[in-house]
């Protein structure tokens, strides 16, 4: 039974409506990651390839068409585009070529899709919890989790998964409520949507028919739907997706089977060939130990938050097992079959496989709402103690206490780091992380960098160099348009001849040497250092 009061629907509303009005206040702060410009490009030859198949001529005497690439000679020709060809094109319809225009519109629409991840979140508490107040408890911490929060604005890509990703769950929880053909179909859809960002949003597929077989072989006494309506909502669900995906990606259009065997193929055998700074080594993105993951995810993710869902983790295996196959029966022992599957398989197979990793844990963002559902389930069983348990009654209140202190401080380090949120970790000292990790992986700092030195240095010409030199570029985007034709980058290669150096500590977590000039401006972010500019004379 779902709890709602009029002032609880109220309050859901102003949560939402002040977390947008948040976002609108917000979006223009960030830099440009430097996967934006290159995503950006996945968007507009996707749409070309699209205008040109169905406009014979099309942009043919337009130069702004004419400069993008062709699909099929495209570097990232195969990669799904459900996200970016629509912000393609409407960056043509509205910012007509303004790059700074562009790319602020873009962090608008990854922000706007970040909120219907947090709505399919508490929606998703909502029906397994009955109640909307937890439901909203969970889209807060969702909100309240600071690398989620920052990288809302600019990760077009996992961000967008998880968002994607956690409304098909959601459409899958739905269909376990009432498995209706419309229900299979819309599910099919949200699907679809999550593999048309990722490929691993084929673990839905995997998700989805279990779970049905799952409600065919263990009906609960309140369960009349018959199995041969299951079978058809399967049946009705893959085809769904299967079109729904051809749709979604124009590169299958013309050959979908083979081409996406072919995705799939090079999706499992992706070499990155860079490597990852990971306890002070640098380590080969393929070669990973297995704590990778589950390392990155504690240190980034607010403590109360892992401690809550590892208690929420033990009490659902442990109702699970104590009910045995009775709790398959019941919509709760499904969900949180679900949940549990959600969470610890994703991890599980890059661990076993040893998948190719970077970037910290960025390609499991999806699994962090299971986490967060986990989550509340440790708290609420931490409240449950506090009312019917009297032995446990201070211990209890003790530790939700600390849980809310310490969320709160959470809180207010995000104001502390913005706009680099995404530099958050949980425990660990500034210096150690200097030391031992990664840190502005993203090059959002590089915003700040260029306009200190634009604003510093009043030369017609203003010759800059980096050791990264795709973040600078992704950078002088959001520059004025008098600034970008001041400005003139280097290559690395001939870094010497640049008067300035921007350092951003990827590759180089040790000082960099005094050939480069003084250091004359610093970024920091929570006393970790991410950007250094260095001036010659």
């Amino acid at each position: 039974m779902r709890v709602s009061t009029t002032w609880q629907l109220w309050l859901v509303r102003a949560f939402f409506g002040l977390l947008l009005l948040t976002g609108a206040l917000l979006f223009r702060d960030y830099g440009v990651s430097v996967d934006e410009p290159v995503s950006h490009e996945d968007g507009a030859v996707s749409g070309k390839y699209i205008a040109e198949k169905l406009f014979a001529g099309f942009g043919q005497d337009d130069p702004n068409v004419s400069v993008i690439t062709p699909l099929f000679r495209h570097r990232d020709y195969d990669k799904g585009v459900v996200f970016e060809l629509p912000v393609a094109g409407l960056g043509r319809l509205l910012t007509h070529g303004n790059s700074t225009h562009y790319f602020l519109m873009r962090h608008l629409l990854i922000f706007l899709v970040f909120m219907g991840g947090v709505w399919a979140l508490y929606r998703l508490i909502w029906l397994r919890f009955g109640h909307r107040m937890v439901g909203l408890l969970a889209a807060a911490l969702l909100v309240l989790s600071p690398r989620m929060f920052a990288e809302a604005f600019f990760n077009g890509k996992d961000i967008v998964f998880m968002a994607l990703f956690t409304l098909a769950i959601y459409t899958l929880a739905r269909l376990f409520e009432r498995p209706t053909l419309g229900g299979a179909c819309l599910h099919g859809i949200a699907t679809a949507a999550a593999i048309g960002v990722r490929m691993p949003g084929v673990i839905l597929v995997a998700f989805t028919i279990s779970s049905l077989c799952l409600l065919a072989c263990f009906p609960g006494p309140s369960d009349s739907v018959p199995r041969r309506r299951l079978w058809k909502s399967a049946a009705v669900y893959l085809a769904a997706t299967a079109l729904a995906v051809i749709v979604f990606w124009p590169y299958l259009w013309e050959d979908p089977l083979v081409r996406f065997a072919q995705v799939y193929s090079r999706v499992s055998h992706y070499n990155w060939g860079y490597t990852n700074l990971y306890f002070g080594q640098f380590v080969p993105a393929d070669q990973l130990p297995w704590h990778y993951i589950p390392v990155w995810l504690l240190i980034t993710t607010p403590l109360p938050y892992s401690l809550a869902a590892l208690l929420g983790l033990g009490y659902s295996l442990y109702y699970l097992f104590r009910q045995r196959l009775a709790s398959l029966r019941t919509p709760v022992g499904r969900l949180d079959l679900l949940f549990i599957g959600w969470l610890c398989g994703p991890i599980l197979m890059v661990i076993v496989l040893r998948s190719t990793l970077y970037d910290g844990w960025r390609h499991l963002y999806f699994v962090y709402p299971a986490l967060l559902l986990l989550a509340v389930q440790g708290l609420l069983v931490l409240f449950r103690a506090v009312v019917k348990h009297r032995r446990a009654y201070w211990l209890a209140i003790s530790l939700l206490v600390v849980a809310g202190v310490e969320t709160a401080r959470t809180g207010i380090r995000m104001v502390q780091l913005h706009p680099y949120e995404h530099l958050y970790f949980s425990f660990l000292p500034a210096r150690m992380v200097e030391q031992q990790f990664e840190r502005d992986y993203w090059g959002l700092a590089f915003r700040q960098g260029l306009d200190w030195v634009m604003a510093h240095d009043s030369a017609p010409q203003v010759t800059v160099a980096s050791d990264v030199p795709d973040m600078v570029y992704a950078n002088v985007f959001l520059l004025p348009a008098l600034e970008q034709a001041r400005l003139r980058r280097v290559p690395a290669r001939s870094a010497a001849t640049a008067r300035y150096f921007i350092a951003n500590y990827r590759w180089h977590p040790q000082p960099y040497p005094d050939s480069l000039g003084p250091e004359v401006y610093t970024v920091r972010a929570g006393g970790i250092k991410i950007l250094s500019v260095f001036r010659r004379p």
